[in-house]
C-alpha cells in the first residue's frame, strides 16, 4: 500500500467543501478549495435505445443540461457538475455515448461562454465487464469499447473519468447473502484491489494523454447493495457497516494508481478516502432517494466537496423536469454548507457535527461515516502490511466503535444483530493476512466461480 499515513488527522479538517489537494476543471471549477458544489445525476425515462430513437435521447439530454444550467444560473449557484453514467447501449456502441457527450458539452461551453457560467461533465461508462460470465476482467471484448468511450469521450467534453467498476463482483454477491465475511474481503482485497491497479493504470494514462481529470471509483456494487440489502433486512445492518469500510481500501488504489479526485459519490467510501489522501470526494445523501432509500441521508455530507444525488430519471414532476427539481435541491444543501463556510471553522464544524449526529446513532452504517469515526478507521487501515491487513484491521476497528456505541446507549441496534459483533470478529481473526496464504485457502472452495488469470493469479 502507497499510503501509510493520514493526510487529514482530526475530525475538524475532515469537513465539506475543503480537501488537502483541491482539483482545478477546465473551466475553474474548483473541487475542495473552500466551497462545495452540486453534482447532478440523471437518466433517461423508461425508453428503448436504438437506431430509432436516438434523436429522441439526445433531445433528453440536451433538455436536461440546458434547463440544469438555466435553473442554475436563476439560484445564483456559481457552477454545476453533470455525471454521465452511460447505460449499457451506450458503452456497446460508444459512438453513441461520444455523440451524447458532445450534446452536453456543446450546452456547456455555450453558457461558458455566454454567462460565464461554469459547469463540466463527468463521464462515467459503465463497466460491461460482468456481462461475461464469470468476467474476463483483462481479456473482455467489451474492453475494447470501455477504452474508446473513455477515450473519444473525454475529448468531446467528458472532462472528469470515472467508473463503478465490478471486479471481484462474481463472488461477492453471493458472500453478501450468505453474509460471509470472509469471501467478501478475499472478493474485494485480493480479487478488487488487483482489478483496480489493471483497470486504473489505463484509465489514468488516457486522461494524462488527453489533458483530463482521473476522479476515481467507487464501490456501489459492493457497498451499496450492501446497504440495499440491509435496509431490506435481508442482511445485518452490522455486517453492510464493516462492508462499506472494506470497500474504502479498494477504491484506495485508484488514487494509488494516479486519480486525483473527485471520486464517484455512490460508494461512500469517500470519506475514508479524503482522510487517507487528502483528495476532494463526492458524495450523495437524501437525494438519492429517487433511486434507493438509505439511512446516511444527512452523514453523508459531512466530509462532502461534491453534493450528488442519486440517477434520476428525466420524467415530469408538478414544478419541472426531475433533473432540474433534484438541481435546486442539491443547491440549497450546498448553499447552506457554504454559508457555513463562510462564518469559519466553528460554525462549519458545528453544522458537520449536526449532520453527523442526526443519523450516527440510529444506524451502524450512519455510525461508522461520521468524520471522528472516519479518521480512527482510516488509522488502522494505514497501519495495514498490505491490503488484506489493511481490511481487516479496519473492519474489526469498525466492530469495536459499534460495540461501544451500543453498550454505551449512544447506537439504536436490533438485538438480533448484537450477536453479529461477535461473530464477525471471529471471522475476521481466522484470516490471513498473507495474500498466497489467503488464495491459497479460498481457492477450494471458489473454484468455477471467478478465472484466476483474470486477476493475475
Amino acid at each position: 500500500m502507497k499510503y501509510n499515513k493520514l493526510a487529514i488527522s482530526t475530525p475538524e479538517g475532515l469537513v465539506f467543501g475543503n480537501a488537502l489537494y483541491p482539483v482545478t476543471t477546465r473551466r475553474g471549477l474548483v473541487i475542495g478549495g473552500g466551497s462545495v458544489i452540486p453534482e447532478l445525476n440523471f437518466t433517461l425515462p423508461p425508453m428503448s435505445i436504438n437506431e430509432g430513437t436516438l434523436k429522441a435521447i439526445g433531445g433528453h439530454y440536451k433538455g436536461i443540461v440546458t434547463d440544469a444550467i438555466e435553473h442554475a444560473r436563476h439560484l445564483h449557484a456559481p457552477g454545476v457538475i453533470f455525471e454521465f453514467e452511460t447505460l449499457l447501449e451506450m458503452t456497446q456502441t460508444p459512438s453513441i455515448g461520444i455523440d451524447l457527450v458532445k450534446i452536453m458539452n456543446e450546452v456547456c461551453e455555450e453558457n461558458y461562454i455566454k454567462y460565464g457560467f461554469k459547469s463540466e461533465i463527468r463521464l462515467t461508462p459503465n463497466d460491461l465487464r460482468e456481462f461475461d460470465r464469470p468476467p474476463l476482467c483483462r481479456t473482455s471484448k467489451y474492453l475494447d469499447a470501455m477504452w474508446e468511450l473513455f477515450d473519444k469521450g473525454s475529448l468531446a467534453g467528458g472532462d472528469l473519468l470515472s467508473i463503478e467498476s465490478t471486479g471481484g463482483k462474481e463472488i461477492h454477491d453471493e458472500a453478501l447473502m450468505m453474509c460471509d465475511i470472509r469471501t467478501s474481503i478475499f472478493a474485494l482485497s485480493v480479487l478488487g484491489v488487483r482489478d483496480m491497479k489493471f483497470l486504473w493504470s489505463n484509465i489514468v494514462a488516457i486522461a494524462k494523454k488527453n489533458n483530463k481529470i482521473a476522479g476515481g471509483d467507487t464501490a456501489c456494487g459492493f457497498g451499496n447493495t450492501a446497504m440495499v440489502l440491509a435496509e431490506k433486512q435481508c442482511i445485518p445492518k452490522i455486517f453492510a457497516a464493516i462492508v462499506r469500510i472494506v470497500t474504502a481500501v479498494r477504491t484506495l488504489v485508484a488514487i494509488e494508481e494516479g486519480a486525483v479526485g473527485p471520486d464517484k459519490d455512490c460508494g461512500y467510501e469517500g470519506p475514508f478516502l479524503k482522510a487517507i489522501t487528502g483528495t476532494p470526494i463526492s458524495m450523495e445523501g437524501k437525494a438519492s432517494a429517487c433511486a434507493h432509500f438509505s439511512p446516511v441521508g444527512n452523514v453523508a455530507a459531512c466530509c462532502a466537496d461534491l453534493w450528488s444525488n442519486e440517477s434520476v430519471q428525466n420524467i415530469k414532476l408538478l414544478a419541472g423536469m426531475a433533473p432540474t427539481v433534484y438541481l435546486e435541491q442539491l443547491e440549497y444543501d450546498a448553499r447552506l454548507m457554504n454559508q457555513a463556510l463562510k462564518h469559519g471553522k466553528p460554525t462549519a464544524n458545528m453544522l458537520q457535527q449536526l449532520f453527523a449526529e442526526s443519523d450516527q446513532a440510529l444506524d451502524p452504517q450512519a455510525l461508522i461515516l461520521t468524520p471522528k469515526n472516519v479518521i480512527t478507521i482510516s488509522e488502522e487501515i494505514v497501519k495495514g502490511e498490505n491490503y488484506i491487513d489493511a481490511s481487516v484491521r479496519g473492519a474489526k476497528k469498525g466492530l469495536e466503535i459499534i460495540e461501544e456505541a451500543y453498550k454505551s446507549g449512544q447506537l439504536l441496534l436490533p438485538e438480533i444483530e448484537v450477536e453479529w459483533i461477535d461473530l464477525l470478529r471471529e471471522a475476521l481473526s481466522d484470516i490471513p493476512t498473507d495474500e498466497s496464504k489467503f488464495v491459497e485457502e479460498m481457492m477450494p472452495s471458489l473454484e468455477g466461480k471467478f478465472i484466476p488469470s483474470e486477476y493475475g493469479l
